[in-house]
């Protein structure tokens, strides 16, 4: 290693990151500046890639956790020879750029997630640390490692504060994730002063205490994070935290202390750096000639590094085609068997936890790379896989099961570093309730467009005798109106079974959200007055229809479109026609054309009634100005759920009478 050169691109990623900075007046120059030195040495010596190829497959991972300092991360990708070009670097923060204010997966090249919020990058970064060993335990032989990389990560005192990195952290350690490697980035100050306000446990003891090895170096020592780096990899069965300690804003006149985390130098104080650090003081976006020539230098070893695994991977191809053919199937998503329907008796009262745990289990069988678990509740959410190689662990890294522990947050955000990783498609499991512990990484995961499944049961009120504190009130419409994130609550067994196919078609995220209590599970098709399930995946179809025209609808999803159908019969008895909609996915929905969904809900029709042991703020569109909802806005209580569901209102009597309400406010 050069160390004038690695000096020559640290100063050059301080230049471009406090002007992008000042320019467009607003980021945060601490990090770029007190953390230049690590990104140099990183990638240019460290990491294997190819900034050619940032997709290539058998490549290091590396998070940017302490996503507010993005300009580190823009200024080394430019550098290094990644498409993020100078006049990118200029438009850092502004409309249409692909150098927003922090890093997004998909917008910039080479950004391996999104990463604003703090602790959820090492989390994810941990997940595609448990993807390099599952899918190197598929697909090596003796003869060919075509599964061989690290994945690394930069952390700050605010990452470490949070939650999610404790509780991933903590997992890693127990995983014995030997591949994964951790910088510190230890300048003692956050946003609001010294970390001494409210941060002062011993980092290195509390790591070691999670099952880590934990090194300590300077960052301004470029030689000794190499030798760190070296040393981290020779520990095969524990992940590693390298603690440097920095000085936040290195070469600010304000460096060292909270006022330079997250503002722009000012004009003066960017000059006053630049003469500090033996820049050019008139020259803006300066790039030192060394910086360049150095990554120049490198681009035959990136191409080569590459190259020697192609061929590696050919001739494993060739030795192995069915492997192969395997693993193209992981990395497109395709079925890689053809496991038979989950049966199910018609009549037979199943829960849709029962009815999906059989049918995760022929996804599975289905889909080879389908991996997951549930956070301590795989009995209860039905997660089990009979067939998947059993509990991933240090020992048997070929398990399709992780047990997550009670982490949810944790394990949400693993699953979508599985994802990113490329290869696998994670699913994960809990009580819908606890699904809040999950909600922020949930928007992350829909943010980054990841397929992540969420499997989420005891879904109502029927949860019962446990009462509010596990009845889910609001959340069905919470995770409704997160953008690209689809809410499906299948009705009976072949609801579930639909379900589970159209989630696994798609590429984007989805929530699976089962019941407790057993439901009706009644023959379909031809004969028996109910639909099949072909229309499913358009997120809401005609269950069961009347002769000629309605005189209303009742729109339901899950458990209570047995509901809506009870209600039907006892209108019909009363001479009101009755269309029940079942409506699995309120997102399918109104994805489709005007004209399905008017097929569905005839504008002429105006008398509605939704029903949905939830708040009904969802609803309110598609039952409009006449319709009427039957709900519940208010938290539950402890008591048998049939009881409850009773006392709320959430039966065929209620349902009946405000059809009848909402008939006649269509009439007037």
């Amino acid at each position: 290693m050069n160390e004038k050169e690695i000096n020559a691109v640290a100063s050059s990623i301080r230049s471009l990151s406090m002007d992008a900075i000042q320019k467009a007046n607003s980021g945060h120059p601490g990090l770029p500046l007190g953390a230049a030195e690590l990104a140099a040495v990183l990638y240019g010596e460290i990491l294997k890639h190819n900034p050619a190829d940032s997709k290539w497959a058998d490549r290091d991972r590396f998070v940017l956790s302490a996503g507010h300092g993005s300009m580190l991360l823009y200024s080394i990708l430019h550098l290094s020879g990644y498409k993020v070009s100078i006049d990118d670097i200029k438009s850092f923060r502004q409309v249409g750029s692909n150098c927003p204010g922090h890093p997004e997966y998909g917008m910039t090249d080479g950004v391996e997630c999104t990463s604003g919020p703090l602790g959820q990058g090492i989390a994810m970064a941990v997940g595609m640390a448990v993807a390099e060993t599952m899918l190197a335990a598929r697909f090596n032989t003796a003869k060919h490692k075509i599964v061989d990389h690290y994945t690394y990560s930069l952390v700050g005192e605010g990452c470490l504060q949070e939650g999610v990195a404790s509780e991933a952290c903590s997992l890693a350690g127990h995983l014995k994730l030997g591949k994964l490697i951790v910088y510190y980035d230890c300048n003692k100050i956050s946003i609001d002063g010294s970390t001494d306000i409210t941060f002062t446990e011993d980092i290195a003891k509390r790591f070691e205490a999670y099952g880590w090895q934990v090194l300590n170096g300077s960052m301004y020592n470029p030689e000794e994070i190499l030798k760190l780096s070296e040393e981290a990899k020779k520990c095969t069965d524990k992940p590693t935290l390298i603690i440097l300690k920095s000085v936040i804003g290195y070469g600010a006149p304000l460096q060292g202390t909270a006022d330079v985390h997250g503002a722009p130098l000012g004009a003066d104080g960017v000059k006053t750096a630049k003469k500090t650090l033996g820049l050019p003081e008139d020259k803006d976006f300066y790039v030192l000639p060394e910086a360049y020539k150095y990554f120049e230098d490198k681009k035959a070893k990136f191409n080569s590094a590459e190259e020697d695994w192609k061929k590696e991977f050919d001739a494993w191809s060739k030795e192995n085609p069915d492997l192969r053919n395997q693993w193209d199937a992981f990395h497109a998503g395709k079925p890689t068997g053809t496991a038979k329907d989950a049966g199910f008796t018609a009549e037979d009262k199943t829960a849709t936890r029962g009815a999906g745990g059989k049918v995760l289990n022929v996804m599975a069988d289905r889909y080879l790379n389908l991996v997951g678990g549930s956070a301590d509740l795989s009995g209860p959410n039905k997660t089990q896989l009979k067939n998947g190689g059993g509990i991933y662990s240090e020992n048997n890294r070929i398990g399709r099961t992780v047990e997550f522990g009670i982490r949810e947050f944790a394990m949400s955000a693993l699953c979508s570093g599985i994802s990113l990783h490329g290869g696998l498609r994670p699913f994960c499991a809990t009580f819908l309730v606890f699904s809040d512990y999950m909600r922020a990484q949930i928007r992350l995961a829909s943010l980054m467009k990841q397929p992540v499944i969420y499997i989420f049961t005891h879904d109502s009120i029927y949860v019962g005798e446990d009462g509010p504190t596990h009845q889910p009130i609001e959340h069905l419409a919470s995770y409704r109106a997160i953008p690209n994130f689809a809410v499906v609550r299948p009705a009976d067994a072949a609801e579930t079974a639909a379900s589970w196919k159209a989630i696994l078609e798609q590429s984007h995220p989805a929530a699976i959200v089962l019941s407790r209590q057993n439901l009706p599970n009644p023959a379909r098709g031809e004969g028996t007055g109910l639909a099949t399930t072909e229309d499913l995946a358009r997120g809401a179809y005609v269950l069961a229809d009347t002769e000629g025209t309605p005189d209303v609808i009742l729109l339901a999803s899950g458990s209570e479109v047995s509901v809506a159908l009870e209600a039907r019969e006892a209108l019909a008895a009363e001479g009101v026609a009755a269309r029940v909609v079942s409506v699995p996915c309120l997102d399918w929905f109104e994805a489709q054309d005007r004209e399905y969904r008017d097929s569905v809900l005839p504008p002429s029709v105006r008398a509605r009634v939704s029903v949905e042991a939830g708040i009904a703020l969802p609803w309110y569109r598609w039952i409009g100005d006449a319709g009427r909802a039957v709900s519940i806005e208010h938290f539950g209580a402890s008591a048998p759920g049939e009881l409850l569901f009773k006392e709320y209102g959430i039966d065929a009597e209620h349902v009946a009478a405000a059809a009848k309400e909402s008939i006649e406010a269509a009439r007037s």
